[in-house]
């Protein structure tokens, strides 16, 4: 699986579903310069531990927002499947409340250039098309900086739901090293002593601990 990171997060153009309206064209292009990017991928509407990520994301979406970062959502699911999800009640097993847009990767270009796509197509020499898996997405996801540069990237297995905390965790250390220069320990949390990149800054990091 290739790393990201570092490097330019892959452009896409394609249809999303925000609240109660369908975007025919939606693209990251439009948080350049503006806003930090989470995008996240999921395997499919409708089913089970999908709407735990996804409702978790809602439920802190006030946390993005103060850190200036768009949370989008992306699953190979088509934006009929995504709207009628998201006029779903919760109660129902639906995503009703979802404010955010959910990309539709129908045609798996997106997780396929992402890299999360699961499963595979291989073609015969005779031309016939064999599709061994499901074509769905990992639980992908991608920290995109204001540059368009992929910062962070984590994928779980489809079983294995993410941590929203360990998101804005390693959001809050991106933004610290921005604005300070610092760089961040391991389990380093906002409001903590950092380092600077140097044997001083270090020195003086464990001296404090």
């Amino acid at each position: 699986m290739p790393v990201l990171v570092g490097k330019k997060a892959p452009s896409f153009s394609a249809k999303a579903v925000k609240g109660e309206t369908i975007i025919e064209s939606f693209s990251l292009e439009q948080f350049l310069g503006k806003k930090y990017v989470v995008l996240f991928f999921y395997p499919k509407d409708f089913t089970f531990v999908c709407p735990t990520e996804l409702h978790r994301f809602q439920e802190e979406i006030e946390e993005f927002e103060k850190r200036n970062v768009a949370v989008v959502g992306c699953s190979t699911d088509s934006e009929f499947s995504h709207w009628a999800w998201l006029n779903t009640p919760k109660s129902q097993g639906g995503i009703q409340g979802v404010s955010y847009p959910l990309v539709a990767d129908i045609n798996k270009t997106i997780s396929e250039s992402y890299d999360v796509l699961a499963g595979h197509e291989t073609i015969d020499q005779d031309g016939n098309y064999t599709i061994e898996g499901e074509l769905v997405a990992y639980r992908g996801l991608f920290l995109i900086d204001q540059e368009g540069i992929v910062r962070h990237q984590v994928v779980n297995d489809m079983p294995l739901g993410r941590s929203i905390r360990e998101c804005l965790r390693v959001i809050d250390a991106l933004q610290h090293f921005e604005a300070h220069g610092e760089v961040c320990p391991m389990d380093w949390q906002k409001g903590e002593l950092a380092m600077t990149a140097d044997h001083q800054g270090v020195s003086n990091y464990l001296t404090n601990q």
